[in-house]
């Protein structure tokens, strides 16, 4: 009989970050992959409270298993520390990482381990791999133009342009210098690169890893990115010059849709936070196109002050909005939303924890998405046709927002200090101009041509059946 391959998949530790990994899983495993899904021990408890037990043991050949990555307990409504899970990443999670591969090929109830899939994020599963003699491949799990813009860190800092000189960047106008000189990159400002480049220290934690780590994903056999060809053309081609064995699956949504109705694994989520089932209910009371959805993502925090301006803001938009405010922001913002507020947009907003975000973005009612321009978002607003107002805040935000609102011409994006008046204006502009009008019609026009990459014979369909043949031989 022959064994099945077993694929050890390692998603950073962020929501972000494992949606895509388990789409990818699910994807493998109806190829007949044997599938382990490595969480950090954080996020397997978080899990288990959101999911349940029986959805944790998983089933016979597709395991969740966790590992500790040595941090200090944290809010458990909360995304960890970026900082301190980078750092982890590159200084102690190999080790114990590299036991539970070793326990992996001990057991009897699985085929010895043949390849490991690491975040772009986590390249200490490559070195694992190398160490094994096995197969190590990342998947990168964010945009092509982020990971273009992390690589040319190098660069950067020996052209002085980061860290930065002076502590009055921000405002000097230093942001604005245009940087032209990256292959594939278009329309970027420094303003446009990610956001670990906005410090004075040459310490700063995230810009060191990022460099190192996008460094390390150009010298491996392969790399897998969440993106399509159509979309990300010019640097993905910028990309495949330094290593032309790239394999563009996205959007894996899309993509995961082929998953055969009898796989087991089709109906797994692992989503960190409960979802609130009301929004269905709530949203087909509503006009079509009139509803804003405003959701900034799974990590932003942002100060008491900025969340009043944008709970105002879209109290006075004239719009009905669905505002997804996560447990700890509700939290620390409790000033903000009294009896008051609630009774001024009671009628016409529903303030929910968490949601299904990408059938609530394919509901008709839904006709504009206020986002951070996370790229799972960015994908699910491209495949829903909604055009969009972006708050980058963290990451390459700032790169997918400059790319949404300048290259593929779907949204504007709200200043770093947007004010409730900003917010009401940029909402008008795109629900009531010409302008919005022509923003959404180019929303739906990458919607087709998403839809096109992921059906059978398109160029993300290609690109997997080329992965599993070329890459992992099966």
């Amino acid at each position: 009989m022959t064994t099945k391959p077993h694929a050890v998949l390692v998603p950073f530790p962020a929501q972000g970050h494992l949606s895509p990994f388990l789409q990818l899983a699910k994807l493998l495993h109806s190829r007949g992959f044997h599938i382990t899904y490595v969480n950090n021990e954080f996020n397997h408890n978080r899990l288990l409270q959101s999911k349940g037990e029986d959805f944790v043991n998983g089933l016979p050949d597709f395991k969740f298993v966790s590992f500790p990555d040595g941090l200090p307990p944290s809010d458990e409504d909360a995304t960890q520390s970026l900082d301190g899970l980078s750092s982890a990443a590159r200084k102690t999670m190999l080790g114990p990482f590299r036991e539970l591969v070793a326990k992996l090929n001990a057991s009897p109830d699985s085929p010895p381990v043949s390849c490991i899939i690491p975040d772009g994020f986590m390249c200490f599963g490559l070195k694992a791999a190398e160490e094994l003699g096995i197969l190590g491949v990342p998947f990168w799990t964010a945009s092509a133009c982020g990971f273009k813009s992390y690589f040319h860190y190098v660069e950067l800092i020996e052209k002085g342009l980061i860290p930065h000189k002076s502590e009055t960047f921000e405002t000097d106008g230093t942001l604005e210098t245009p940087i032209d000189w990256m292959p594939g990159l278009r329309e970027m400002r420094l303003y446009d690169l990610p956001y670990s480049t906005r410090t004075t220290s040459p310490d700063e934690i995230l810009l060191n890893c990022l460099r190192d780590e996008t460094q390390e994903c150009v010298r491996a056999a392969a790399i897998i990115m969440n993106t399509f060809h159509d979309f990300e053309q010019e640097v993905l081609d910028a990309i495949k010059a330094i290593n032309p064995n790239v394999y563009c699956i996205g959007p894996l949504n899309l993509l995961e849709a082929r998953v055969p109705a009898h796989d087991t694994s089709r109906d797994l989520t692992v989503s960190l936070w409960k979802e609130d089932p009301r929004c269905f209910e709530w949203l087909d009371k509503q006009k079509p196109g009139s509803v804003v959805y405003v959701n900034y993502g799974s990590i932003a925090k942002m100060s008491e002050g900025q969340f009043r301006e944008f709970a105002w803001g879209l109290a006075t938009c004239g719009h009905p909005f669905i505002w997804v405010v996560r447990t700890d922001v509700m939290r620390a913002n409790a000033a903000v939303l009294t009896e008051d507020y609630y009774k001024e947009i009671e009628d016409r907003a529903l303030i929910v924890t968490w949601c299904q975000q990408e059938q609530v973005l394919a509901h008709e009612g839904v006709g504009l998405f206020f986002t951070h321009a996370g790229w799972n978002s960015t994908l699910e607003t491209v495949i829903a046709g909604k055009p969009v107002i972006c708050w980058p805040f963290i990451a390459e935000q700032s790169t997918n927002s400059r790319y949404l609102c300048k290259v593929w011409d779907v949204g504007v994006e709200a200043s770093h200090h947007v004010t409730r008046g900003e917010i009401v204006e940029l909402i008008k502009e795109m629900l009531e101009s010409e302008r919005g009008k022509e923003r959404h019609n180019k929303a739906l026009e990458w919607k087709e041509k998403a839809v096109a990459a992921a059906q059978v014979g398109g160029s993300s369909y290609k690109d997997f059946d080329r992965l599993i043949a070329e890459v992992f031989r099966h």
